[in-house]
């Protein structure tokens, strides 16, 4: 037999030809993102804006301070970066660095020429499925276009200050702010099912999650109660510990490791990761004609299902008092109809 030196064989996988991002966007995410495309020209404005001395700024840096990956430096990666370009179809690939930092966290920045940078902590204990994942996400960060609403995002945030200091103006920042973040963590989850559809691995997808809680270690957990934590969580106990979860979720621009795990292995019970690998999925060649009304609706619908599936107690009074309402409303239009029939 030959040797293959411990390596595992290679694994075949699926090349998603013309696949739309719109196939792996949460639909809260999507109905946002379809929107903004349509705006023709804010993106080209808000890239320039960003790319005259942000971005160019952010590579310098990188350059001084980081190893760029090549055939040459990180060569495992430049490969994996191959390989996850070609599961999403995706012939312009960024540049990827790696950084000096134990913590486990990669990012995707730029919007004219998207970077993804990895810390030296993911490299070292992630293995070649699971950073393919993680590279995966990155690449389905700038294939999305993200990094638009996220330079708004970080824009409206820079400017507390001077809009605190205006009558109103504190009130409508939280409130476009609170947006903005709620549409950065659904966007978060979109990128995990770009990721797994780069990896077409859902194991070494719970791994990264896994490792990510934990601080890069497998050997004391156990996948059963790394699951159970998430159904936990989403049950969220009383009123108060809904209103606890609010409040954490104030400041939060990225999901928790476990709800995020938890969030893609229920997307993964729909059937739908099944579906795109078997060719079930929207074209970029569409993308054009996508619907911004379709979008909202679905967006709605993912809350009103996430509502009604939620053991959350305040989640569920939520839902219920939306389903009285509108059992309400129903009962009297009903007596107006039947009192100017009379």
């Amino acid at each position: 037999m030959a040797n293959t030196g411990g390596k595992k064989p290679a694994r075949t996988r699926v090349t998603l030809t013309d696949i739309s991002s719109r196939a792996w966007e949460h639909p809260a995410d999507r109905g946002a993102l379809v929107a903004l495309r349509k705006l023709k020209g804010f993106d080209v404005l808000l890239k320039t804006m960003s790319g005259v001395f942000r971005e160019r700024a952010w590579r310098l840096t990188l350059l001084g301070s980081a190893v760029r990956v090549d055939e040459r430096q990180f060569s495992r990666l430049h490969r994996i970066l191959a390989e996850v370009g070609q599961s999403l179809d995706c012939t312009t690939l960024p540049e990827m660095y790696v950084s000096a930092d134990p913590r486990l966290s990669a990012r995707c920045v730029g919007m004219d020429k998207p970077i993804i940078v990895l810390s030296s902590g993911m490299v070292q204990h992630l293995d070649d499925d699971e950073l393919r994942f993680v590279i995966g996400h990155e690449l389905g960060h700038a294939v999305t276009g993200h990094a638009v609403y996220r330079t708004l995002l970080d824009r409206i945030l820079g400017l507390g200050n001077l809009l605190n200091a205006l009558p109103g103006g504190a009130i409508g920042l939280r409130m476009i702010s609170v947006g903005l973040l709620e549409w950065s963590r659904k966007a978060e989850l979109s990128a995990d099912r770009a990721g797994l559809l780069a990896s077409q691995d859902p194991n070494a997808a719970l791994r990264t999650h896994m490792k990510l809680a934990s601080g890069g270690t497998l050997e004391e957990l156990d996948v059963t109660s790394f699951l159970q934590q998430g159904a936990e969580y989403d049950e969220g106990g009383d009123v108060r510990e809904s209103l606890i979860k609010l409040s954490l979720l104030q400041r939060q621009q990225v999901p928790f490791a476990v709800v995020r795990a938890t969030e893609l292995r229920r997307w993964v019970d729909t059937g739908a990761y099944t579906g795109i690998l078997g060719g079930d999925y929207p074209r970029r060649a569409d993308d054009d004609s996508a619907s911004v009304s379709a979008a909202a609706q679905e967006a709605a619908a993912s809350y009103s299902d996430a509502f009604e599936r939620t053991q959350d107690t305040l989640g569920k009074l939520v839902h219920d008092l939306a389903g009285w309402m509108g059992s309400a409303s129903t009962w009297l239009n009903d007596r107006f109809r039947r009192g100017e029939s009379a």
